[in-house]
């Protein structure tokens, strides 16, 4: 009999899927390697791994926890490991371009959140053009300021907005805009005809063109060698005056000190941040204090429903893998 296939997890996701996890390998043998448990030499001997929330935890792909390094440590140290599948969307995180890179399958959970991601960047784009930011100032000052002259709103049916990427969070983003009769254009890596249905589409060297009458500019596209620094003070000055940017990809993709003096120009009508080039972000930062300028805790995916969707991913995974079959969400490229 073959040796039992090493699976290293938390102790958490056993709890919560040992019965999926034995359908899965039904009789073929598996042994869990428990994360919070097992020795580091026992890790190392990994040959498959899930990365749940639980294990990441509050740390950051800047800032790991001492118990997260040591768990990436025993993933490097893995000369048996084949495939490892992450609770993330995205794979950007340097261990897991490492082990890609060294022949190891990487899997994501993408999809699992782009729902929620969708209604975060529809939550701030509705809170800015109805001037919620201001609102709320002017309410923590008790002071009474109604939408009128000046700085009353135009009315969203009828805008632009420019969606960048064209993933599942994407495609959620620009389905909801169109419910508020917005009218959207699509950014991808290639220009393909007919790839975003009849929306016009333009390649990511296309993307000071296609802002030019764009009222919104909404990020929602994975961070890559083409997407880093990808808006940057050219691409945030072909934007109308007054027009409005929303940050759920990653925070790598905007030239931050660009977006703050876009901001403090006032050629920015509004920004919503959820993702930054360093997270956690910086008390000292800059961002703190631009104007008009919302900020959320990369949090736009959050939900008690995620769980289970990236289990549900794990599994189908799981069950591919042990049947040699294609997987979803192979990480095919480095960042």
């Amino acid at each position: 009999m073959s040796a039992p296939l090493q699976l290293l997890m938390s102790r958490q996701a056993l709890e919560e899927l040992g019965p999926q996890l034995q359908a899965c390998f039904g009789s073929r043998p598996w042994q869990p390697v428990l994360t919070d448990e097992a020795s580091p030499q026992e890790q190392a001997g990994a040959d498959l791994a899930f990365v749940s929330r639980d294990i990441t935890g509050a740390s950051t792909k800047f800032e790991l926890s001492p118990a997260l390094a040591a768990f990436y440590d025993a993933l490097r140290a893995s000369s048996s490991l084949r495939w490892v599948h992450v609770h993330s969307a995205g794979a950007d995180r340097p261990i897991y371009q490492e082990l890609a890179a060294r022949g190891v399958t990487v899997t994501t959970s993408a999809g699992a959140n782009a729902g929620n991601v969708a209604v975060t960047a529809l939550a701030s784009l509705l809170a800015l053009s109805r001037r919620f930011p201001m609102l709320m100032a002017a309410q923590a000052e008790r002071r009474w300021a109604p939408l009128l002259g000046t700085v009353m709103p135009d009315d969203l049916a009828g805008q632009h907005a420019v969606v960048v990427g064209w993933g599942p969070v994407g495609q959620a983003i620009a389905t909801r805009l169109a419910a508020f009769e917005v009218r959207v254009s699509v950014v991808r890596r290639a220009r393909i005809a007919g790839s975003a249905g009849a929306l016009p589409v333009f390649d990511y060297a296309g993307l000071a063109e296609a802002v030019r009458d764009a009222q919104w500019l909404v990020l929602a596209c994975p961070l890559s060698d083409l997407t880093r620094g990808l808006v940057d003070a050219r691409v945030l000055a072909a934007l109308p005056r007054g027009a409005c940017l929303i940050n759920v990809a990653r925070g790598e993709v905007i030239d931050e000190a660009a977006l703050i003096e876009a901001l403090r120009s006032g050629h920015l009508g509004g920004a919503h941040l959820d993702v930054f080039s360093h997270e956690p972000l910086p008390a000292e930062s800059p961002l703190w204090s631009a104007p008009r300028l919302m900020i959320t805790p990369h949090a736009a995916g959050h939900s008690t429903g995620n769980r289970a969707r990236v289990a549900g991913l794990f599994l189908d995974n799981l069950s591919c893998w042990l049947r040699d079959e294609p997987l979803r969400n192979v990480v095919t490229s480095a960042v």
